[in-house]
C-alpha cells in the first residue's frame, strides 16, 4: 500500500509538472469528447468494481484492457465525423486491441459468465500484502487503484486522439511512419507473446507427462528468442506502442502537448507491475537472480 501511495504521489507530481509546460486550452468539441470519454471511462471503472467486489475475481479490468482504448477512439473519431487522422488512430488502436484481446482470451479470460474466468496470477500475491490485509482496505485498493485508476489510464493513453481532432493538418509522411511503428510493435509484442506461450506449454506438457525438464525448461521460465534481449520484451513493445500514439499528435500539433501525460503514466504503472512480476519469478525460481543480472529490464539489447 505505502509503495502504490508512493507512486501514485509520484504521479500527481510528474503530472503537474508535466501540464505546466504545455497548452492547456481546449475547443469546444474537445471538452465535448472529454465530457463523454470520461462518462464511458466512469462507467467501465463502476462496473469492474462492482463485478469483482461480487465474484472476487480482480481481473474485471485486465479483460477490459484491450477493449476500452478502443471505445474511447471511435467514440472520439465519431465525435470528429471521421476526421481522417482520427480514424486512423482508430484503425491502429482496434489493431492493437483485437491482437491483445486474443492473447489473453487464450489464457482463458473470457467466460459465458463474464464474472468468471482466469485471474492474473499477481493479484494473489497483492491480496497478501499485510497493507491490504483486511477486507475494506483491499476494497478501497480495488476502488482507487485497481478499478478507477487503471481506467482512468485507459483513457489518458488514448486521448491523443483528442488533441488532433481539430489540428486543421491533413495526413502526411510522418503519419505513415507512425503507423508503420506502431504495426510493427504490435508485430514485436506478438512475437514476444507467442515465445512465451510456446515456452510455458511446452514446459507445463513435460511436467503433466512426468518427464524430465531439460534445458531450457528446467530453469522454469522463458529466456531465449527475444526474451534473451530483454526480460519483458512485451511491456516493452506495449510502452512503446502508445508513446508512438502519442507521436500522431506531435505530427499534427507540430509541437509537444497535453496528451502525452497517459504514455508517460503507463511506463510508471509498468515499471511498479514488472517490480511486482520479477518479484515473484526471483523468489520461485533460482535461475532468475541470474537472468536480471544479464538481460535489460525492457529496452532490447
Amino acid at each position: 500500500m505505502a509503495k502504490t501511495a508512493i507512486i501514485l504521489l509520484v504521479t500527481l507530481v510528474l503530472a503537474g509538472v508535466f501540464l505546466a509546460g504545455v497548452d492547456l486550452r481546449f475547443s469546444e468539441l474537445q471538452l465535448r469528447m472529454l465530457y463523454v470519454l470520461s462518462l464511458e471511462m466512469l462507467g467501465f471503472a463502476g462496473l469492474c468494481f462492482v463485478v469483482s467486489e461480487i465474484s472476487g475475481n480482480y481481473s474485471q479490468v485486465d479483460k477490459l484492457w484491450s477493449i476500452t482504448p478502443i471505445v474511447f477512439a471511435w467514440t472520439a473519431a465519431a465525435m470528429a465525423d471521421f476526421e481522417p487522422r482520427m480514424v486512423l488512430m482508430s484503425v491502429l488502436a482496434t489493431v492493437w486491441g483485437v491482437r491483445l484481446t486474443y492473447n489473453f482470451s487464450r489464457h482463458g479470460a473470457y467466460q459465458w459468465k463474464f464474472w468468471q474466468g482466469h485471474e492474473d496470477y499477481r493479484w494473489e500475491h497483492v491480496r497478501k500484502n499485510p497493507m491490504l490485509s483486511g477486507r475494506i482496505r483491499f476494497m478501497l485498493f480495488n476502488l482507487f487503484f485497481i478499478s478507477f485508476y487503471q481506467h482512468a489510464l485507459l483513457l489518458l493513453i488514448t486521448l491523443p486522439i483528442v488533441a488532433v481532432a481539430e489540428s486543421g493538418q491533413s495526413l502526411y509522411w510522418a503519419d505513415a511512419i507512425f503507423a508503420a511503428a506502431f504495426i510493427g510493435l504490435v508485430v514485436f509484442e506478438t512475437i514476444a507473446d507467442q515465445q512465451q506461450w510456446d515456452f510455458q506449454n511446452e514446459k507445463h506438457r513435460r511436467i503433466k507427462a512426468g518427464e524430465v525438464l531439460a534445458a531450457p525448461y528446467n530453469q522454469g521460465f522463458v529466456a531465449s528468442g527475444l526474451w534473451s534481449r530483454s526480460r519483458h520484451p512485451n511491456y516493452f513493445a506495449e510502452q512503446s506502442i502508445w508513446v508512438v500514439f502519442f507521436l500522431f499528435s506531435i505530427a499534427a500539433l507540430s509541437q509537444l502537448n497535453w496528451s502525452g501525460i497517459g504514455c508517460v503514466l503507463l511506463i510508471i504503472l509498468f515499471r511498479g507491475s514488472s517490480n511486482l512480476s520479477e518479484s515473484i519469478s526471483a523468489a520461485k525460481y533460482p535461475a532468475y537472480t541470474d537472468y536480471q543480472k544479464k538481460v535489460p529490464r525492457f529496452l532490447p539489447l
